[in-house]
């Protein structure tokens, strides 16, 4: 009996991956019946090849049976474009030839489906685990929590190098169909070789890659995504990445915490009104103390004038730059307790904030009240729930700081009436950045209820 020949594709296939020596093209046989295989070893995931394709071939009783078979799984799919299928290939399908008909089958080998504890926005209440860096894994965990038919999934194929996927996800009922169309629009436009991570895919879907305030928001939450999507508003999911793209996000959406929704309201009240004392006093309470030394000290009564100016005796140089020098190792001390081993990024940090502070008033470079105002401050850039406002904020303290040196109060004020100004006109995918809140078409929907 002539022995049978792999198809030429597989040949060709395999002169394209050499000489790469995970690739797998071998032929299964037995009593006359033939089925080749191709595939890369290293992405597909052995036992289940084992079970769904070798272990049937030998107990079917003819090609025609193992052909029926083969077409009949869920994970089966048409045989794309030769540059599509060397993609899909190395991504972990199965190449499966029988009788002159090629199939080609999902089989791959997922070591990152893992989900992930919350690290970005921990809570006490709410979930403790967040997403996976498993595309597939994050759509399962979203569809748990949200059992509506109106859940559309959407996948978008970048060509670039990694041809990572990416995935919408959006309540149909719900969703504004001009936003809707802006994000598919802008992901169109992305041209970069390269896309890593949904920070990554951020930096590109925000209006201004120079602008301070992101008009999308990054989460791993899967409750603030149910929420959202209940808001409607769009989720961008990448592939590899454990966390995903909010979008669009208001001003406000930055300043919510989860935790918001599991407390009674006026603990909720309460913790929301600590939450923006905080932003107030991270960005002022440098720029105001510039003011109150340096330009108007009338305006404070008398004895706390005094305390201020007495704390200040000794030291050589005017108050802005005082004010800038410990913001500048305050800064310094933040990034390193990020960059540290977990084992010492505290204790580092806490005996280098209380040398550096100990060691500056001793010295006179720094005066009493200023050590005190930094501390402040730093606790309270750290009251802001999501990162991105927080490191916006940590620098929009620096300008109101330069404008308040220049100018002192008058510049404090019209600083802040600038940024105001400024975020009065931006807007995110055509919503007004300091609206209160955004529901897409739900606003709509409750009212055609009622």
């Amino acid at each position: 009996m002539t022995e049978k020949l792999a198809p030429p594709l597989f040949n060709s296939l395999a002169e394209q991956f050499k000489p790469t020596n995970d690739i797998i093209q071998t032929s299964l046989q037995l009593k006359g019946h033939c089925a080749f295989l191709f595939y890369v070893k290293s992405v597909v995931d052995g036992d289940k090849l084992q079970q769904t394709i070798i272990r049937p071939f030998f107990e079917m009783a003819s090609e025609e049976g193992f052909a029926s078979y083969i077409q009949s799984l869920p994970n089966q799919t048409d045989v794309p474009d030769y540059k599509k299928l060397l993609m899909m290939l190395s991504a972990g399908f199965v190449l499966v030839a029988i009788d002159n008909r090629i199939f080609l089958l999902n089989i791959r080998l997922v070591k990152n489906n893992e989900i992930q504890e919350t690290v970005m926005e921990p809570t006490i209440h709410g979930p403790q685990k967040g997403l996976s860096e498993d595309v597939e894994t994050t759509i399962n965990l979203i569809r748990q929590r949200y059992h509506n038919s109106s859940l559309k999934i959407e996948k978008v194929k970048k060509n670039d190098v990694s041809n990572r996927a990416i995935v919408l996800l959006y309540d149909d009922d719900r969703v504004d169909p001009d936003v809707l169309a802006k994000i598919r629009a802008k992901l169109e436009e992305i041209n970069t070789p390269l896309l890593q991570s949904a920070e990554d895919l951020q930096h590109f879907l925000n209006q201004s890659k120079l602008t301070l305030f992101p008009t999308t928001m990054v989460t791993e939450r899967p409750d603030r995504i149910i929420y959202n999507l209940v808001g409607g508003k769009v989720v961008i999911a990448i592939d590899g990445s454990p966390n995903v793209i909010l979008a669009p996000v208001v001003f406000f959406d930055f300043m919510s915490s989860m935790e918001d929704n599991y407390h009674v309201s006026l603990v909720t009240g309460f913790t929301i009104m600590l939450r923006y004392v905080g932003l107030f006093t991270c960005i002022f309470l440098p720029s105001f103390y510039v003011a109150m030394t340096s330009y108007n000290p009338d305006i404070l009564r008398i004895e706390l004038a005094l305390t201020v100016a007495g704390s200040r005796i000794g030291v050589p140089y005017p108050s802005f730059v005082e004010v800038f020098f410990m913001l500048f190792f305050m800064e310094l001390l933040t990034e390193a307790s990020m960059r540290l081993p977990k084992a010492v990024s505290a204790t580092a940090t806490t005996v280098g904030g209380l040398i550096l502070g100990t060691a500056a008033t001793e010295a006179a470079l720094t005066s009493t009240i200023m050590i005190i105002i930094i501390s402040a401050v730093a606790i309270s850039t750290f009251v802001i729930p999501v990162n991105e406002m927080s490191f916006a904020m940590r620098i929009t303290r620096f300008i109101l700081l330069i404008y308040t040196s220049l100018f002192g109060m008058v510049g404090l004020l019209v600083g802040f009436i600038g940024i105001i100004m400024f975020l009065a006109n931006k807007d995110s995918l055509g919503i007004p950045y300091l609206r209160i809140s955004w529901k897409g078409k739900s606003d709509e929907l409750r009212m055609n209820n009622k």
